[in-house]
């Protein structure tokens, strides 16, 4: 099991008017460069739009190795801010790339990575985003789901986030959260949709399994050659990979897209 570096912060809050700043946690020098680089990519962006910026920045960590469970913390074992960008998870990914599109400087992308990654900006395992789509419910709020928007085809279905289908759960502490999960089915993935898409979107892989709402996320980018699925990829190349979107698609059941907030 890799080492992470991370440090238990005890937070009661931050962010706001008036908050107080927060001290940096300490990383290692791979993943302080990295975050410097991402801070001048946003400084050189000036007013880009928000989804531009993303691409802009998710571009700069294309070949991070993968690496599962990055995150620290469970029902038993303390909560730990992790900061490190030598692996990311496809989730760890998007944490770094939102926190990053919203900071001027290492205080700002510590404070913004704990608003992205924790409901209500508290280090806790149970206040932990742990669900794609608690992006677009769970405060601060990052993106709004558009899936339903795409298409006629979008289908929506009650689902009991967390609860396993023999009644236990995935992630023991964590409540069980009812919520309508809406998502466009992969064969109905066509011009239209394709069209609606944004560089900078938010994609997950729609899972039917009970309990989750997708299986894997990444970002849309629009190119010359047609829309990839920018992502940390646990398959063969283990790295942040563009694959094209069509091939994508044929792998998953379906799509829900979340669209970052300007």
């Amino acid at each position: 099991m890799r080492i992470i570096v991370g440090i238990l912060l005890v937070l009661a809050t931050f962010l706001g008017a008036g908050a107080p700043a927060l001290a940096a946690p300490a990383v290692d020098d791979a993943t302080a460069r990295k975050i410097d680089e991402l801070l001048a990519v946003r400084a050189e962006a000036g007013d880009l739009p928000r989804a531009e910026l993303i691409e802009r920045l998710s571009a700069r960590l294309l070949g991070t190795p993968y690496g599962a469970n990055m995150l620290i913390g469970s029902a038993t074992e303390p909560e730990q801010l992790v900061i490190d960008l030598r692996r990311v998870d496809c989730f760890t990914y998007l944490d770094y790339l939102d926190a990053a599109s919203r900071s001027a400087d290492r205080d700002e992308f510590t404070a913004n990575l704990i608003a992205t990654r924790y409901a209500e900006g508290r280090v806790e395992f149970t206040q932990r985003k742990h669900f794609f789509t608690d992006w677009a419910a769970t405060p601060r709020v990052a993106a709004t789901d558009i899936t339903a928007e795409l298409s006629p085809a979008a289908v929506t279905v009650t689902k009991h986030l967390n609860a396993k289908a023999d009644g236990s759960t995935y992630l023991p502490g964590v409540p069980v959260i009812d919520r309508a999960i809406t998502h466009i089915p992969s064969a109905a993935v066509d011009g239209a949709v394709v069209g609606g898409l944004r560089t900078g979107d938010y994609l997950g892989a729609y899972t039917p399994e009970a309990g989750l709402d997708v299986t894997h996320v990444g970002i849309i980018v629009q190119t010359p050659a047609g829309p990839v699925f920018r992502n940390a990829s646990s398959l063969a190349d283990y790295q942040v990979l563009d694959t094209p979107l069509a091939d994508y698609l044929r792998t998953v059941p379906g799509i829900v897209v979340l669209r970052p907030i300007p």
